[in-house]
């Protein structure tokens, strides 16, 4: 065969393979995409929101500038107190790494009950002379007269028994229910209770 003629025929050979591998390749992306559009689809969640003042970000400030103590900082706890009749004692620990006041709302807005009736009355006289501020893991007490030493109507008073209330640290928020510590539930008389204001110890409470 005349060397003209044998290289037009390599050549044709050439781009008829190349033909067929660029088919082969089209079809088998193809293929490909139409196996991938019948696959479960992943969802992706979407990119975190950074938080806002309102969502957990930087916390409202009292009066004197410092940081209010929100239920996000603080423990509850409650229950009633031994050998000690009417009585039932509230404290809150602060388990956050900044401290916090009480200087915007200085004693807790409580509800037993409806969240809608007002919150008890405070014993004014309980005013400590400074506001209470609570560094980290610090705690802050606040006494509860659960009802009138000689109610109305004797012995019998008026009231329920709970087993939990609402803690309120500033008005218009929605209260945070604690639970009492132990199995019995207290009585409570909501027209003759009153709170103190928060107190720095223990034996602050004693005294009401």
């Amino acid at each position: 065969m005349p060397i003209t003629a044998l290289a037009t025929t390599r050549r044709a050979a050439t781009a008829a393979l190349l033909v067929t591998a660029t088919l082969a390749l089209t079809a088998g992306c193809h293929d490909g995409a139409a196996h991938k559009a019948g696959d479960p689809v992943t969802a992706v969640s979407p990119a975190p929101v950074p938080p806002s003042a309102h969502d957990g970000g930087k916390p409202p400030t009292g009066p004197d500038g410092q940081v209010a103590c929100t239920p996000e900082m603080l423990k509850f706890q409650a229950g009633a107190m031994p050998r000690r009749a009417h009585r039932m004692l509230l404290t809150v620990t602060n388990f956050s790494d900044r401290p916090c006041t009480f200087a915007a709302q200085p004693y807790p807005l409580l509800h037993f009950g409806d969240d809608r009736q007002p919150p008890l009355p405070a014993i004014e006289a309980s005013a400590p002379p400074a506001v209470i501020s609570l560094a980290p893991n610090r705690t802050a007490y606040a006494l509860i007269t659960t009802s009138a030493a000689h109610g109305p109507d004797g012995p019998h008073h008026r009231g329920r028994k709970v087993s939990q209330f609402g803690v309120a640290l500033s008005a218009r928020t929605t209260p945070t229910q604690v639970g009492l510590d132990g199995r019995a539930p207290v009585h409570v008389d909501s027209h003759t209770a009153r709170v103190t204001y928060w107190q720095s110890s223990l034996a602050a409470t004693r005294k009401w």
